[in-house]
């Protein structure tokens, strides 16, 4: 967290507490363009200073920001200010990391075992990359190819049942079968048009380390894909 960052906490601190005297955010009216634009920058900053939520000392925040607009010197001198705020931005990024390392632990665990669970399961199929395929509808069309643009409806899963995508109940999604995770692009060049798979794609053919979203890191990710045509 930089220390812009922490200022604009500061100035998000000034004014929820301006609003806590007016009433609470609850009751506000988002019927204006102002309105909602004011709402929609909230969101933005509050999803920007979540990581620094209940480790903040509101009371000296908020004095200094009073001292900040009222033009007031600072009551500690610049050199220790630039040190606490440096040690603070990296005790947060420390717990951050720590934060997502114990997430992908939990992840890397949950998922090998749930790849193993399913890799016993009649009718499941494993190729080389590690995908595990099983054929829920048969299609009799062609197999697309990697260069192919494709109509699809799928539904995305974590391994613990969490939705994180899905395409069912709106219209089917198209896009490249190239241009998608390496284990849903396998997935898709397995399938003959008109068939319906589930897939599981372990984390090294999916998001990775990285993860996506809602997707931590290393998880392992599971579709329902119903391939209708190819473009």
């Amino acid at each position: 967290m930089q220390i812009r960052t922490l200022l604009t906490l500061a100035t998000l601190a000034t004014l929820t507490s301006a609003c806590a005297e007016s009433g609470g955010s609850a009751s506000a009216s988002l019927e204006t363009e102002v309105q909602m634009a004011s709402y929609g920058i909230g969101m933005n900053m509050g999803a920007q200073l979540a990581p620094a939520e209940g480790k903040m000392d509101m009371a000296a925040f908020l004095r200094g920001v009073e001292d900040a607009m009222a033009g007031n010197d600072p009551a500690v001198d610049q050199e220790a200010l630039q040190t606490a705020m440096t040690a603070f931005s990296q005790t947060i990024n420390e717990e951050m990391i720590a934060e997502r390392e114990a997430l992908a632990e939990t992840n890397r665990t949950e998922g090998a075992a749930y790849l193993a669970d399913n890799e016993a399961r009649e009718g499941v199929m494993v190729t080389e990359s590690g995908l595990q395929y099983e054929v829920l509808e048969e299609g009799t069309g062609e197999r697309p190819g990697a260069s192919d643009q494709v109509r699809l409806h799928y539904r995305g899963t974590l391994v613990d049942g969490t939705e994180f995508d899905s395409s069912i109940g709106g219209d089917p999604a198209q896009f490249g079968v190239g241009g998608v995770i390496p284990g849903f692009s396998e997935a898709l060049q397995l399938m003959p048009v008109g068939a319906k798979y589930r897939v599981v794609i372990p984390s090294d053919i999916a998001y990775g380390a990285q993860g996506s979203g809602t997707i931590g890191p290393d998880a392992v990710l599971i579709f329902e894909i119903e391939l209708l045509e190819i473009v």
